[in-house]
């Protein structure tokens, strides 16, 4: 296992667990206490966790990776729910997408469908604040995007504050594509972040329908700021490892389940 390997499955470890001990997880990943030690220290010295005696901690930023430290995770699932959910796509519709992995995961399964880059169909517009999203997709002639603007968020690549909402407030979306940390029937959808969560319910609130794109290991949780209530959230894609008791909570709510 690589350096860079071991120090992804290290921090989904701590999302994980909350802690981490130095000798289970040089059983977890079959190296000796010794590397276990220095990798926590340089995920220490990136401020990433905390070192505490025997183990490590998270600190203010592990509670919200950064978006290179969350790709590897649930990896096949996202790319489940990504293919399931660009099938809601209609050739010339106008979209919008939020920041995250699987809505990144989305737009590149939109990037390479072979329908929508038809002669004579209208290009697929999207709307997004991920700064990754754009800078994937801009090279697609079959595809129309448009930037919010705002200020970039280091750890999401996602335009936020005032300036990211004057765009968004002058457009109407078929589809809004919602990337989230948690989504609860309760406490509705949810991210980590306040700024993240103004803008994605802003423009959550200019579609015409809210497709929430969400791994079954953030169902039934909650974050610290709310995007929208469920009642405004029309369908759910999530993967088989979300519980029927879990799904059919959302059902119940009025929402639309897909499982990928």
């Amino acid at each position: 296992m690589s350096k860079n390997t071991r120090l992804n499955t290290l921090l989904e470890l701590l999302a994980e667990r909350g802690q981490l001990d130095v000798e289970q997880a040089a059983t977890d990943l079959a190296v000796s206490p010794a590397t276990i030690r220095r990798d926590l220290d340089t995920l220490a010295e990136q401020q990433l966790l905390r070192r505490t005696h025997g183990g490590a901690v998270p600190n203010s930023t592990a509670y919200d990776l950064p978006l290179r430290y969350k790709t590897a995770r649930h990896a096949s699932e996202k790319r489940r729910i990504a293919e399931t959910a660009a099938q809601l796509v209609s050739p010339g519709s106008i979209i919008g997408a939020s920041g995250g992995t699987t809505t990144t995961e989305v737009a590149r399964v939109l990037a390479t469908r072979s329908d929508l880059q038809e002669q004579g169909v209208p290009p697929t517009t999207l709307v997004t604040n991920a700064l990754n999203i754009a800078n994937e997709l801009t090279v697609r002639p079959h595809m129309k995007i448009v930037v919010t603007g705002g200020v970039a968020r280091q750890q999401s690549y996602e335009l936020i504050g005032p300036l990211a909402r004057e765009i968004p407030q002058q457009l109407a979306l078929d589809t809004m594509f919602l990337g989230v940390d948690a989504i609860d029937v309760e406490l509705g959808a949810c991210a980590h972040h306040e700024g993240e969560a103004s803008i994605n319910q802003l423009m959550a609130s200019r579609a015409r329908r809210v497709v929430v794109v969400a791994d079954s290991s953030k169902l039934a949780r909650h974050a610290f700021a709310r995007i929208c209530a469920i009642e405004h959230v029309d369908v759910l894609v999530t993967d088989s490892g979300a519980s029927t008791a879990t799904t059919d909570r959302f059902t119940q709510a009025g929402v639309d389940v897909m499982v990928a």
